[in-house]
């Protein structure tokens, strides 16, 4: 059953336009989240659209119990973090981004609100001091739960000539 949304723009809430859809009732898997993300980002409205546009330096704060796991992480200049946006709706379908307007398949866009907000950021390491992880580029509220770190490979993660056509043919 999906519900058109009317209700006015809240922090978290629905656009104009927006619909949303009732949850399963409940989840089909279990995540141990690994630690948590350090941000200067109190409020959705602070946090940049996009990772790349932030020059904060964000801190991964490796849960103790996960040390071990980062041995060689100080050998990469690039990781991918997963993270979940533990904030974010999770019912919406068919959304209006904010900064385009134009309203699309949620499974079409990168917005934080959806079915699992999972979340994925490359981004430049700067350094590792103990279990905490010192990175640039992320575009996630302070104290997001961190799910993952792995090392980006250029040689197989890049695809140059990828397209997403909605947003290539909006200029």
């Amino acid at each position: 059953m999906s519900t058109q949304s009317n209700s006015p723009t809240a922090e978290f809430g629905a656009r104009e336009g927006e619909i949303a859809v009732e949850l399963p009732p409940r989840g089909d898997a279990t995540l141990y989240y690994i630690g948590r993300i350090r941000t200067p980002w109190q409020r959705r409205a602070d946090c940049p659209k996009n990772g790349r546009e932030a020059e904060a330096v964000c801190t991964l704060a490796v849960d103790p119990r996960w040390a071990q796991a980062l041995a060689g992480v100080e050998t990469c200049s690039h990781l991918i973090v997963l993270y979940w946006m533990d904030r974010s709706r999770r019912d919406l379908v068919f959304q209006v981004p904010r900064y385009h307007g134009t309203g699309r398949g949620t499974f079409a866009l990168r917005s934080p609100a959806r079915p699992n907000p999972i979340a994925l950021s490359v981004v430049p390491l700067l350094k590792v001091e103990g279990t905490n992880v010192f990175v640039r580029g992320l575009d996630c509220l302070d104290g997001t739960p961190l799910l993952d770190i792995k090392p980006y490979f250029a040689s197989t993660d890049s695809i140059p000539d990828a397209v997403v056509g909605w947003h290539r043919d909006r200029e």
